[in-house]
Formats: structure tokens, C-alpha cells, sequence
């Protein structure tokens, strides 16, 4: 293939080995999206930090601690960073549909390194905000991009898998960022700038790394055929799936070209106002884009990362070392607990890795809603019990501990499930002609929730104090209905076979359920895939299926059936 750099890695390596290639790259990039969240938690109680540079607090001689006098400056350097997301992901979906995701990418590199050299070299808070903006900007295009490409290369039957995989990485950044943290607050007795500068510069490492790195992988064969660069298409995706299971890769390709066609007729305008505003009625123009519904697929990925926010992650990521304060730990010791959580926090996404394409999204989502809201409501019992028996110290820590020992099972619950899901579907379900703009939708929806309560929790937690919880549980607990009516399942299914899935004019999940079926039935030609994979396992030869039969003109209309046009498919290129 002389249209692909002959130092791409797609000519060394095929099926598993590229596969695992493509992940650890997706992987990295996820991992320093996870270590960019976790790193402020240690440097805003750096003294050297808060005190002498951003100027938001004084020290207590006593405790050696910042304390902060001005909580708006403190949040306000914090929050603009997801400002900074929010630009990012908007730039970084558009012009993903334009030059691609590899550059994209790249793109995202070069800011974020750029913002965390700024950031490390900050000296007063004006220098700090505009840094972090600059480098939640080169976020936000990472988080747009990586889990579009990473969805568009992995096979329908473990893309979940895929993507929690690199989820796995991204909590293993928190874990990082936490305890170089723990490590450095020693240096110097905490008054030195090491203690902070050196955790933000260390992110500059696996950005420059991946910057060099990823010019060598392999540009998703979907966007490639959206573009019309057809037979690149077609020789990376023969092997992603396998020289020797040529007929899978042929069908999904085939696949690809035929949805990619149907959407250019069913959906016509694609700007990110028209993709929001095509939930509203034709009278007022909404409805551009058909029967592909993007407006009803922007609603749902947005609220789903703003659930996913509201269930309780924030409160208890933010208020972690205060719960363990609470259950008569010490300072030091609450502080190497919350580190011991995330650790714990880490190893329970592994279990999305094993059981997200198994059970399905719905499912999981469902189980971690049960296991998160028991949670929060005896979290928030124990520890109003921990309150009401202040005088005695036994009693006050037993509870404390128990309410405590709730946050774990808390993030073991939100770690397996909620962690990965939310990411994951934005990525699936958008049609290939807006699937990055789609994604970035969803990440519009992560830096509304993250927004939103970081600006409420501290009044919250101030007003109402444990009963906080208690609305974290009442939110796992509207989640479940939630899901169960607006949220069709995307496991198993072919990325090409989503447009068919939202192509029902009802919201309603069983709706799409039964559209979805008859029009698998009434279209057996538009997506074949799967099928050549169930053949394919069974023992069939799936190797037919690429060429040799009729194009049909097809429809997202059930009942709606065109005629044959009668054209042969095969040969080197499709035209």
C-alpha cells in the first residue's frame, strides 16, 4: 500500500498485535487525561503554591497547612481548566471530521504540552489561569478524538472492552499524579516550588512521547472512506480483522461505504448548532437531519455524562480525605487512605473489561447504580450517626470508619461501571458523518457536570451537610429508569448498525428496539458484518460476503422498500 507511510506500523503488525498497539497509544493518551485531573489535588495545598505565588491563603504554623482565604480564586484556577475542555473538544470535533484523528491527535499534543510548560513555569495566579485554560483546550481535543478512534478500529464484539481498558490507564494516571504528589509534599518540609512544579511538568513526558509516536499509527478506515480515500480503507481495516479473515473485513467495509452513503442522503446539515437544535420541531428548524435523529443522540450522551457527575464521584473524589478525617483518622493518615481508595478505585475498572460487552451497557449501568446508591444512603447514614455521637470517641470513629469504608465501595462500584460507559457511548452512536462533533457533545456534557458540582458541592456539603449523600443516592436511583427508557443498547453491534438502532421517530427504547429489528429485516444488504461474524464463528465461509451481490438502494423508512439498482460489487475498489 503505497498511499500509507511505509514506517506505519499497520505494515508490521495486524489483527491482536495491532489491535493491542492501537489501545496502548489510546491508552496513553487517556492516561494523561486521568493524571491532568488528578495532579491539582496535591498542588493546591502546596505552600509555596497557594501561598507565595497564587496568593489564596496563608499557612498555619502549627499544621504546616495552607489555609485558603480566597476559596473563588482557588476554584477559579481549577474551573477553567474545564472551560479550557469545553473549547477543546468543540475545535478538536470539527476539525477531526476534516484532517482526521491522528492529527487531531497531535494537535492536542502541542497544546497540552504547551499549557503544562506554562502551568510549570506559572509565577502568579493571571499566568496560572491562562495556562490551564491553554491546557484544558489540548485536553479536550485528546478526550473528543482518542475514544472516536479507538471505537472506529476495534471490532463491534470487544470495543467495550477496548475502551475500558484505556479507562483502566486513565484511573492508573489518577493513581500517579496522587502519590507523586504524597511524595514530593516532603521535599524541603513542603516549602519548596519542587513540591508543585515538578507533578505538572511531569506530564510533559507521555505527551511528548505520544506527539512522536502517533504519526506511525494507522488513520481510522472509517473516516478514510468518508473522505473517499477508499483503498486505504480497505487495506488498514483487512488488517485490523486479518489477512485470514478477509471476508469480515471486506463485509465491514462494505458496511462502512454503505451507511457512510445512506447517511449523505438522509442527513443534511451537520454544524454543531443544527446537530443540538434538531430536537426541537420542523416548524422551528429542527429535524434536519432525518431519520438519523442527532439531535436525540446529543441529548442523551450530554445527560449521561452530566449523570454520571451527579451519582456521586465528585463529592466523594473532592471530600475524600474529610470522610476519613471524620472517622477519627489523622491528617497524614486520611491522606494515605484516599491513596489506598484510588489504588482500589483502579483495579475495580478492570472489571468493565470484562464484563461491559458481556453484559452490555444498559445492564452495567444498572448494577452500578444499585451499588453506588446503597452506598451513598448508609455513607450518609454512618456519618450522621459519627455526628450525633461527637462525645464518644469509640462510637464516633466505629461509624466514621464505616461510612468511610462506604467510599470504597462507593469507587469500586463506579470504577467497574459508570466510569467507562459514559465515554464510551457518545463514540458509538453518532453516525460516521458527525461521530467526532458527537463525541465532543458528550465531553460538553463532562464539563457541564464537573462544572456544575464543583460550584455546588462546597455549599452543599456547608448547608446540608451528610444529606448530600443522600442526593447522590436519589440520583443513582432516578439513573435506573432513566436508562432502562431513553438509552438503546450499543453492545454487539456494528457501529454501522446504530443509524438503524435511532432511525425510530420515538424516544422510547422499545420503540427503537422493534424499528431496529424490522429494519434489519426490510434492509438485509446495508449491514452485514455481524452476520459474516456469526457465520464466520460458526463455521461458515464468511469470505463471500464482500463481493458479488446486488446494491441495494436502502432505506431508514420501516416499510419503506426500494428496488435493486442492480450493480455489481467487487474487484480492488469500490467506486
Amino acid at each position: 500500500m503505497d498511499l500509507i507511510s511505509k514506517h506505519n506500523i499497520v505494515h508490521r503488525y495486524e489483527k491482536r498485535k495491532l489491535l493491542i498497539a492501537v489501545n496502548c497509544v489510546a491508552g496513553l493518551a487517556i492516561f494523561f487525561f486521568g493524571y491532568d485531573q488528578g495532579m491539582m489535588g496535591s498542588v493546591n495545598v502546596s505552600i509555596d503554591y497557594g501561598v507565595n505565588r497564587m496568593k489564596y491563603g496563608h499557612i498555619d504554623p502549627e499544621a504546616k497547612q495552607v489555609v485558603v482565604d480566597n476559596s473563588l480564586l482557588q476554584g477559579g484556577i481549577v474551573s477553567v481548566y474545564y472551560l479550557g475542555t469545553l473549547l477543546g473538544c468543540m475545535v478538536g470535533g470539527w476539525i477531526g471530521e476534516k484532517i482526521g484523528r491522528i492529527k487531531v491527535m497531535a494537535l492536542g499534543c502541542v497544546w497540552a504540552i504547551l499549557g503544562a510548560s506554562l502551568q510549570t513555569s506559572a509565577m502568579n495566579a493571571d499566568w496560572m489561569i491562562c495556562a490551564r485554560l491553554i491546557n484544558g483546550i489540548g485536553t479536550g481535543m485528546l478526550n473528543v478524538i482518542v475514544p472516536v478512534w479507538a471505537t472506529e478500529t476495534a471490532s463491534h464484539t470487544s470495543r467495550g472492552q477496548f475502551v475500558a481498558i484505556e479507562f483502566t490507564l486513565n484511573i492508573f494516571g489518577v493513581v500517579v499524579a496522587y502519590w507523586l504528589g504524597f511524595g514530593c509534599s516532603f521535599v524541603d518540609d513542603g516549602y519548596s516550588p519542587f513540591v508543585w512544579r515538578f507533578p505538572i511538568a511531569f506530564q510533559i513526558i507521555p505527551l511528548i512521547f505520544l506527539l512522536c509516536i502517533v504519526w506511525f499509527f494507522p488513520e481510522s478506515p472509517r473516516w478514510l472512506v468518508k473522505v473517499g480515500r477508499e483503498a486505504e480503507a480497505r487495506y488498514i481495516l483487512g488488517r485490523l480483522r486479518g489477512e485470514d479473515e478477509y471476508g469480515l473485513a471486506e463485509a465491514e467495509f462494505q458496511d462502512i461505504r454503505n451507511v457512510a452513503e445512506l447517511e449523505k442522503k438522509s442527513g443534511k446539515v451537520n454544524s454543531y448548532f443544527h446537530m443540538f437544535w434538531d430536537v426541537m420541531p420542523k416548524k422551528i428548524g429542527g429535524g434536519s437531519s432525518g431519520k438519523l435523529h442527532i439531535g436525540r443522540r446529543v441529548q442523551l450522551v450530554i445527560w449521561l455524562q452530566i449523570l454520571q457527575e451527579w451519582i456521586g464521584i465528585a463529592g466523594v473524589t473532592i471530600y475524600a480525605n474529610d470522610i476519613f478525617n471524620q472517622a477519627g483518622y489523622s491528617v497524614f493518615k486520611s491522606r494515605w487512605i484516599a491513596g489506598i481508595n484510588d489504588i482500589f478505585y483502579m483495579f475495580s475498572t478492570l472489571i468493565a473489561v470484562f464484563t461491559l460487552d458481556r453484559l452490555g451497557r444498559r445492564v452495567t449501568l444498572y448494577w452500578g447504580c444499585v451499588v453506588m446508591g446503597v452506598s451513598m444512603f448508609l455513607a450518609g447514614g454512618f456519618s450522621r450517626l459519627s455526628q450525633n455521637n461527637a462525645n464518644d470517641e469509640y462510637l464516633k470513629g466505629a461509624y466514621g470508619a464505616a461510612g468511610a469504608s462506604f467510599t470504597f465501595l462507593f469507587t469500586f462500584g463506579f470504577g467497574a461501571t459508570w466510569l467507562t460507559v459514559p465515554w464510551l457511548y457518545p463514540a458509538e452512536i453518532f453516525p460516521l458523518q458527525c461521530r467526532a462533533k458527537g463525541n465532543a457533545w458528550g465531553v460538553v456534557g463532562w464539563s457541564i457536570g464537573n462544572g456544575w458540582t464543583v460550584l455546588l458541592l462546597p455549599t452543599m456539603f456547608k448547608n446540608i451537610s451528610e444529606k448530600t449523600f443522600y442526593v447522590f443516592g436519589a440520583c443513582n436511583v432516578i439513573s435506573i429508569p432513566i436508562v432502562w427508557a431513553l438509552y438503546p443498547e450499543s453492545s454487539q453491534r456494528t457501529l454501522e448498525e446504530m443509524d438503524l438502532l435511532f432511525a425510530s421517530d420515538s424516544w422510547w427504547n422499545w420503540d427503537a428496539e422493534k424499528t431496529f429489528a424490522r429494519l434489519k429485516e426490510e434492509n438485509p444488504d446495508l449491514v452485514n458484518a455481524a452476520r459474516a461474524r456469526q457465520t464466520s464463528v460458526a463455521g461458515g465461509a464468511g469470505g463471500e460476503m464482500g463481493g458479488g451481490r446486488k446494491n441495494r438502494a436502502m432505506s431508514l423508512v420501516p416499510g419503506e422498500k426500494a428496488g435493486s439498482e442492480g450493480s455489481e460489487e467487487g474487484g480492488e475498489k469500490v467506486g
